[in-house]
């Protein structure tokens, strides 16, 4: 079953507990970007989408933190992952494609 473009979101409200947000991206309208914020310089990344945005930026929006590079490197790291794996991922697909359309 494969689904057109969307993006869902959930939220959890438990007795006793912390409000939980998930927020999942399928679409091609994705838009990542990062920069700084000028007025007060930090960095932030953002994701967003028609239906929903979501931004990363330092621990209380204040000076970097090692936490915050700790978790800067983490970003990083799983992007780079998911673009080895998307690349690779298409490069089946486009192999599978092409042997079919000899094989026709």
């Amino acid at each position: 079953m494969t689904l057109g473009p969307y993006t869902y979101l959930t939220l959890s409200m438990r007795p006793d507990a912390e409000p939980h947000v998930g927020i999942s991206f399928h679409t091609p309208r994705l838009k990542v970007r990062a920069g700084l914020l000028l007025n007060s310089p930090r960095p932030y990344l953002e994701f967003s989408s028609r239906e929903a945005d979501v931004h990363i930026s330092t621990t209380g929006a204040g000076p970097v933190t090692d936490t915050d590079l700790a978790n800067a490197r983490e970003i990083f790291n799983a992007a780079a992952r998911y673009l080895a794996d998307c690349e690779q991922l298409h490069a089946e697909h486009l192999a599978d494609k092409d042997a079919t359309d000899t094989a026709a």
